[in-house]
């Protein structure tokens, strides 16, 4: 695809020495880390070689090393993104056109050579399929043509057909699979019930969550009536990207942590356990990860999802969220995105900080949030040349 452009070998970028992590560190068969904590991780299995690294380390195979992806890794820090940009201004067509999707999500495959290899696409994606139409404007985000307020607004939303309405998700990510040829994960993403309801009902971003705290607290039938909407969409999405080629989907809930623990309880939890059952009924095998920043007060409530993996901000400690999640569930991060702004140094002491406190398996290495705009694109290969260069 003629947009991409290369950057050459992130092999080019030196490695600084890491000791930690140059050989396996051995305290009655657990690494050092896992001894200090009481064996927090459940033992190692065996890898199986024909898959990705990924997939082997949510598992709990033994793996050497935690792989790496991060999110947002294609996007508008890239060089090449930016051209492409220039050429395509909408991001609508830019993740809603096969051709571009593709080439925009190889482009840090391209480059840094990631454990797993996301689909460009949005959570507001199928939107448009349920009666809900949006776009997404430069400068100011999501936008909400018709923001649902009442009982009659939410029996106007048609159940999502994927197949029928985002037929450019199943064609990207098939393809895509073939490109990656297992070298890594292909993964997808959906959007989470209460995520999507604030957008809709909010109208776009909000600060304050005004209006979907107002519906529910004075109106929760109609909020949960919009949720199951959603839930049932979502299940489907997911279960539909697995079928086109993803090996392990996303869950955004960014805004659920809005929510107090008994709220998410009520408004969250529920339609997130319900989206992990339907599909481990369908698709037992499937890896699906949970993210929701700023989830710290809420952490033993992810992982009643049924999730096999979630994933930290940076504002939780590692070593601390991996105790609360317990040893029967991966964790991903989370490394702050500022890290990236930071000297060569400072970035590997913050990757083997990370890698330390997550402890040997079950470890996606990651943001604890997207990459930021402005981000040096150096800085982001030196990211991926130390993480790989780990061994446990």
């Amino acid at each position: 695809m003629s947009c991409i452009h290369s950057y050459g070998s992130i092999a080019s970028f030196s490695v600084p020495s890491s000791p930690s992590f140059t050989r396996r560190s051995r305290c009655a068969s657990k690494p050092k880390l896992l001894c200090a904590l009481g064996g927090s991780v459940a033992e190692p299995k065996v890898t199986s070689v024909a898959e990705p690294l990924l997939l082997n380390a949510v598992r709990g195979d033994d793996v050497e090393r935690p792989p790496v992806w991060l999110m947002r890794q294609a996007g508008r820090y890239m060089k090449s993104y930016q051209t492409l940009c220039e050429r395509y201004p909408s991001f609508r067509e830019r993740s809603e056109n096969v051709d571009l999707i593709v080439e925009i999500s190889l482009q840090p495959w391209k480059v840094f050579k990631p454990d797993g290899v996301i689909l460009f696409s949005d959570i507001l994606t199928p939107l448009s399929g349920m009666n809900i139409p949006f776009d997404i404007v430069k400068g100011r985000g999501p936008v909400i043509f018709d923001p649902l307020h009442t009982a009659e607004d939410v029996d106007q939303v048609r159940e999502f057909v994927p197949q029928e309405s985002v037929p450019y998700v199943g064609e990207a990510l098939t393809i895509l699979r073939k490109e990656v040829d297992n070298q890594a994960a292909v993964l997808g993403f959906v959007g989470a019930p209460f995520t999507l309801a604030s957008y809709v009902v909010e109208g776009g971003s909000s600060k304050h969550f005004t209006k979907i705290k107002r519906l529910a607290f004075s109106q929760p039938k109609v909020l949960h009536a919009l949720l199951q909407k959603f839930t049932t969409s979502m299940t489907k999405y997911v279960r539909y990207q697995a079928d086109s080629g993803a090996q392990a989907v996303q869950i955004f809930d960014s805004w659920a942590t809005e929510l107090s623990p008994a709220d998410f309880e009520e408004f969250s939890l529920p339609y997130l356990k319900q989206i992990v059952d339907g599909v481990k009924e369908t698709h037992p095998d499937l890896p699906l990860i949970l993210y929701a920043s700023g989830s710290g007060g809420l952490l033993e409530r992810l992982a009643l999802t049924g999730v096999d993996v979630v994933s930290l901000d940076w504002t939780v400690d590692m070593a601390e969220g991996r105790r609360r999640l317990g040893p029967n569930i991966a964790v991903q991060g989370n490394v702050d995105p500022g890290v990236l702004f930071g000297s060569k140094e400072f970035i590997t002491s913050r990757i083997n900080d990370t890698v330390t406190k997550a402890g040997r398996g079950r470890h996606i290495l990651n943001l604890g949030h997207g990459i930021v705009v402005g981000t040096p694109e150096e800085n982001v290969a030196h990211f991926f040349e130390v993480a790989k260069g780990i061994r446990y």
